[in-house]
């Protein structure tokens, strides 16, 4: 393999989760985005609006201000112009009348200039107006011709109606655009009227025209008349459609028609010149008549046109203001809307939460317990399908069908637990009466063989087997759902329940009793009380070191009789304890109890707390050990001044087991040996039969019948490791504490391996 080959297959790329949104953001940015759209549409329009509407103010305040000195300016260099001409071509014009139109000339100029300002169209005009003083100068000494004369009046006006043009076409609104065009065509055909008047004006006394000025003479009528039917008249609003009519059926109006039409019918070619008819001579008459209504048509319209403007803009800024409102409480319309939305959606899933957890953590463990208990269950108290149409609705019917599903599960499960426990009940009892009869033929062996006394020590080891099996069989039938039965029917002082619960372990003579006699237990509970006590002891001698004590005190406290079971074993981690008194408050499942087979006195010492409501604690002892505290409640107890007197006294036990003392790992059994050669016999173990049941004294009788001497006693220790079973030669009593080297290995060798069981049954390690 190359150096450039991978050593091992990629690795995946890094999975990317997926940021999950709340669904409180997705509601609000649905309405924000097209609530900011909107918003931002409207601000737009509003600005264009604006902007319009401050335009057409701006051309209303400038019409105001220079449209009505620019068409004055107009008229008079219309007027100068004429004046000017006909002077050149001979006419009679006086001196002081064409100073007096100079200087009317001039004062319209320099209003004009006061108002407007350079630049544009405007700064045209300005620039013809500064060379109007060297024209006029040409006009008075004859310079040039008069083609040159009038021409410049000719293109200062051309100036002015394309400067009026620019600034007042209202390009931008359409509506205003066309009523803009009539006033600029008025301006120029009343401009084409003027140079008709003009052009006559050069003809002089003479009535002869030069072909230039003919031409335009003919090109003026025709430009004038196409532009009154064509672009004015059929735009005019009413108003002044009637005063346009009027003008131009007035007498003036029609004496220029038929002069027009004369002078393009009947003129008369020269070689230089065109000779006008004589109908020009009424021309001047009918101009002065029907040439300030001409004015007066053009200023009308031009003022109309600025009025409108005006009106738009107004309509313009209250549309504005209509837009901004509406806008305004369209976004508050839609944010109320929005709000109450995801307040209504968000409320309904806020119940919807609160009713899953409800039931996911109330509602369903009760009908769990219920079920379990075989108890009958509430089906109102369940969440019903209502077919509702509605998103929520449908996952409110969505959840109810998953509880229901669950329920039934449960339901099922808890008739297979009941019908598994009955069948496990029935079992145990078939057994524990198959126990029970073999525990009467132990007695009867007892009875029978007394008098033999290594048999009977061995059916006394029986009969402590014996009683165990019962035991463990006692467990699968609380386990199991059923009940201990109970013998007794008079109460149980504490101190005989304790010596009763300690003769059901095999190594009693490591208990040591610490009890009072101030109170005593109810006939019914004393089964559960003392096969309770029986479990945690039978726990606390199998994992204590072999030289310890398990000591068990009893006393009143005020919630009703504490007992507490103490050794001396190894330490147990806080984990531990919390595991095994989850085992205390809890019900398991077969499943649980299946995997736990080998440790099941904790479940049975919970079971039985439960049932007598009593409270159970295992905790760490001030010598390291463990220490379980029980606490039985008053109920449960009889004071010891209304104690009657008892139907049955339970029979003694040996004094070493009543008032036993701390003894050395092995005790030696002194026991003369029939031959000195022969191994000494193992010494029998007897153990302290069942309150029910009186195994010692009946023994102790058969014992008397044969004159036989007394029972051997239990030796401590002797069943617990291999290494105490056998034999040992007598040696002399050392006392409790002298041990011999071997005895303390020994003894450690018992601690580790009860460490070892300890750590083995909850799988943690041990500090």
């Amino acid at each position: 393999m190359s150096a450039m080959e991978p050593e091992g297959p990629p690795s995946p790329p890094p999975v990317r989760r997926r940021r999950t949104v709340r669904l409180r953001t997705m509601l609000v940015c649905l309405a924000v985005v097209p609530t900011v759209a909107m918003g931002a549409q409207a601000t737009v329009t509003a600005q264009r609006l604006l902007a319009q509407s401050e335009h057409l103010r701006a051309d209303v305040e400038a019409g105001e201000r220079i449209g009505v000195p620019l068409v004055r300016l107009m008229t008079e260099l219309q007027d100068e112009r004429a004046m000017t001409a006909a002077r050149w071509a001979g006419s009679s014009v006086a001196d002081d009348a064409l100073h007096e139109k100079r200087a009317e000339t001039d004062r319209a100029a320099a209003e004009f200039r006061r108002l407007s300002d350079s630049g544009g169209r405007l700064g045209a005009v300005n620039a013809r107006l500064d060379l109007l003083a060297s024209y006029r100068k040409r006009v008075d000494a004859h310079s040039g011709s008069a083609e040159q004369a009038v021409g410049y009046y000719t293109g200062a006006i051309d100036d002015i109606i394309r400067a009026y043009q620019d600034e007042f076409s209202h390009a931008e609104d359409a509506e205003l655009a066309q009523e803009s065009r009539p006033a600029i065509a008025l301006f120029s055909a009343s401009e084409m009227v003027a140079r008709e008047d003009t052009a006559l004006a050069l003809a002089g006394p003479s009535r002869e025209l030069a072909a230039t000025g003919f031409s335009q003479f003919l090109d003026a009528v025709g430009t004038h008349r196409y532009l009154y039917d064509t672009w004015i008249a059929p735009y005019l609003p009413p108003a002044e459609l009637e005063s346009y009519d009027k003008l131009t059926g007035s007498d003036a109006w029609q004496t220029k028609l038929r002069i027009e039409n004369a002078v393009v019918a009947n003129h008369k070619d020269t070689a230089t010149a065109v000779k006008l008819p004589a109908d020009v001579d009424g021309w001047p008459a009918a101009h002065r008549t029907f040439a300030p209504r001409l004015a007066a048509l053009n200023t009308d319209r031009a003022r109309n046109v600025l009025a409108h403007a005006d009106a738009k803009a107004s309509d313009l800024e209250t549309e504005v203001y209509w837009l901004v409102g509406a806008s305004g409480g369209a976004l508050l319309l839609v944010t109320a809307v929005v709000v109450l939305t995801t307040r209504s959606v968000l409320r309904r899933l806020s119940r919807l939460h609160t009713r899953t957890v409800a039931l996911a953590e109330q509602t369903l463990p009760e009908v769990v317990a219920r079920l379990q208990r075989g108890e009958a269950v509430d089906e109102e108290a369940l969440p019903a399908v209502r077919g509702r149409q509605d998103e929520v609705g449908q996952i409110t019917d969505a959840f109810a069908r998953v509880v229901a599903v669950s329920v039934d599960g449960h339901r099922q499960l808890a008739a297979e637990r009941h019908g598994f426990g009955l069948f496990a009940s029935g079992i145990a009892s078939r057994t524990g009466n198959l126990v029970s009869r073999q525990l009467s033929l132990t007695e009867d062996l007892q009875d029978t063989f007394g008098h033999d006394e290594a048999l009977l020590a061995q059916l006394m080891r029986s009969d402590q087997l014996t009683v165990g099996m019962r035991r463990q069989i006692e467990n699968l039938l609380i386990l199991a759902g059923g009940e201990i039965p109970d013998p007794h029917t008079e109460p149980m002082r504490v101190a005989d329940l304790l010596r009763e619960a300690a003769a059901e372990v095999e190594d009693f003579r490591r208990i040591e009793r610490q009890a009072l006699d101030e109170a005593s237990v109810q006939p019914h509970a004393i089964s559960q009380i003392s096969h309770l006590l029986a479990e945690l002891l039978d726990n606390a001698t199998r994992f204590s070191p072999p030289r310890s004590k398990v000591v068990v005190r009893a006393e009143l406290v005020a919630d009703g009789l504490s007992v507490e079971v103490e050794d001396r074993g190894p330490r147990v981690s806080a984990t531990g304890y919390e595991a095994m008194n989850e085992r205390l408050h809890s019900a398991p499942p077969y499943s649980v109890l299946a995997e736990n087979a080998h440790r099941l006195g904790l479940f049975v010492v919970g079971h039985l707390a439960d049932q007598l409501q009593a409270r159970v604690t295992l905790r760490r002892s001030v010598y390291g050990g463990t220490a379980a505290v029980v606490i039985l409640p008053s109920g449960l107890l009889v004071p010891a001044g209304g104690e009657p007197e008892r139907r049955r006294t339970p029979t003694p036990a040996p004094a070493a087991a009543l008032n036993p003392v701390r003894v050395p790992v092995r005790v030696p059994v002194r026991e003369p040996a029939p031959d000195a050669d022969a191994a000494p016999a193992p010494a029998p173990v007897p153990v302290p039969p069942r309150p029910e049941r009186s195994l010692p004294a009946r023994a102790a009788t058969a014992t008397a019948a044969h004159a036989r001497p007394a029972l051997p006693e239990r030796v401590p220790q002797t069943h617990l490791t291999r290494q105490l079973r056998g034999p040992r030669a007598p040696e002399p009593d050392a006392g409790p504490d002298a041990a011999t080297p071997e005895e303390v290995a020994d003894a450690w060798a018992d601690y580790e391996e009860g460490t070892k069981k300890v750590e083995a049954e909850f799988g943690v390690n041990q500090p």
